[in-house]
């Protein structure tokens, strides 16, 4: 035998017996992704240990899903649209990854006018909105970066970038101000490491509406510093009497933007998982390497729901108007109920949303001794009211509580009624109620 034949040998005997001792036994470990994936809601809402007042059935004010009540329905013609793309079985196998171009198309045109021009090439089809937004993070930002969130934010952008090792900065919001962005805080996060901007608007969980000159100001920053932004816009168009939505996009002259969308608030059908991205790059910025990454990053769902894909064309095109009119008036009403009930609620100090399906509400814990925090608050609310809703750290923003205002009208008042009880049994009166401590 050669020397080499030997030596050959003698690894592989080495290989061998190293791989024997070192599987002796079970040790199967997560991986470093899956220990630091952290969702703050449902970690906040499954730590709480009360139980509902038996007596009184649950109202949940808590739940960002418009459909939970069975009051607000998709329009007829998104359900025609869907039963003719099953009743074809043109869809029941698996599509390209980042969707069928007639469904592109669909989603080109939708976003196309006088302002924006969009080619099938710039739409993604994903799983949802929050696929959409995992998809974005994931190839704009890597480890050792950090991207900028809204403070107060909906959790599940820190929760898509921690997981991946992308540090997260927050940048305030001001309640006094519509909760408009603070842009001296914002400009002040950014960093050489700054991969990107998060923008939420209409925001969740604030119901605040950017004006377009706002918009330009932000716009100015991130063209200032070079960082592109993602724009979380799952709430386009559900904006209130006498304001109006932009789109980042339609503003931008150089800032690449990468807008997040879908059908799930809009059109009232969040379980079907269709959203998208839509990318705006006037100057060619993303086009060496992160279109390539967009793309690339859909082949790990292998893509969306191919029959709500093959809906789309019609949803998009036949859903009428007079269906999107209902829905603002219905959401608009309720926010206004809401907002003159708790209003008149020492203790309480509700801001007015301009758009969306939620209200932020302040909580003057001076004038609640016997909470120390805004959960305590909460789960007090939970057990003596059976009235659940999101505490404020939920959103990185304490002594708040976010209410959701898609329930029935009905259901509404009575949930505003059981807090004004509750309120009443625990405030004591101070000279400091109701200041809200910007």
């Amino acid at each position: 035998m050669s020397e080499l034949t030997t030596a050959f040998t003698n690894s592989v005997v080495m290989s061998i017996n190293v791989g024997e001792t070192s599987r002796s036994g079970w040790n199967v470990q997560a991986s470093l992704i899956a220990k630091n994936t952290h969702n703050p809601i449902r970690s906040i809402v499954e730590s709480i240990v009360v139980e509902p007042n038996p007596e009184k059935c649950v109202i949940a004010l808590s739940i960002g899903d418009p459909t939970t009540f069975g009051n607000l329905k998709p329009a007829r013609e998104v359900i025609e649209a869907v039963q003719e793309s099953v009743e074809s079985q043109a869809y029941n196998g698996y599509a390209p990854s980042a969707g069928f171009q007639e469904a592109r198309l669909a989603v080109a045109e939708y976003y196309s006018d006088q302002h924006v021009q969009i080619d099938p090439s710039d739409v993604i089809l994903c799983s949802g909105c929050s696929s959409a937004l995992d998809i974005c993070i994931t190839a704009l930002a890597r480890e050792g970066q950090n991207i900028l969130l809204p403070r107060p934010g909906f959790s599940i952008y820190r929760t898509l970038a921690v997981g991946l090792g992308i540090s997260v900065k927050s940048y305030n919001l001001r309640p006094e101000l519509g909760w408009e962005i603070d842009l001296d805080d914002l400009e002040a996060q950014i960093d050489e490491f700054t991969a990107a901007i998060v923008i939420n608007n209409p925001s969740n969980p604030c119901g605040s509406v950017y004006s377009r000159e706002h918009l330009l100001d932000v716009l100015d920053i991130a063209a200032k510093y070079c960082v592109p932004i993602i724009a979380d816009e799952i709430y386009e168009y559900l904006v209130f009497p006498g304001r109006t939505f932009y789109s980042l996009a339609s503003l931008s002259t150089e800032v690449p933007i990468l807008s997040c969308s879908g059908l799930a608030k809009r059109f009232l059908v969040p379980g079907w998982r269709m959203g998208w991205i839509v990318i705006h790059d006037r100057d060619n910025i993303l086009d060496k390497e992160i279109r390539k990454g967009l793309q690339c990053l859909t082949h790990r769902t292998i893509g969306s729901n191919t029959i709500i894909q093959g809906a789309l064309p019609k949803i998009l095109k036949n859903t009428p108007q007079r269906f999107f009119d209902n829905l603002l008036q219905t959401l608009y009403a309720h926010a206004k109920l809401t907002y003159n009930y708790l209003s008149q609620i020492p203790g309480l100090k509700p801001i007015m949303p301009d758009g969306a399906m939620y209200m932020m509400v302040h909580i003057d814990l001076s004038s609640f001794p016997g909470f120390n925090s805004e959960m305590d608050f909460v789960q007090g609310l939970l057990a003596e009211e059976s009235v659940f809703c999101l505490p404020g750290q939920c959103f990185d923003y304490p002594s708040y509580m976010r209410l959701v205002i898609t329930v029935p009208q009905d259901v509404l008042e009575e949930a505003c009624l059981r807090i004004q009880e509750f309120c009443s049994r625990h405030h004591v009166k101070n000279c400091l109620q109701n200041v809200i401590p910007y």
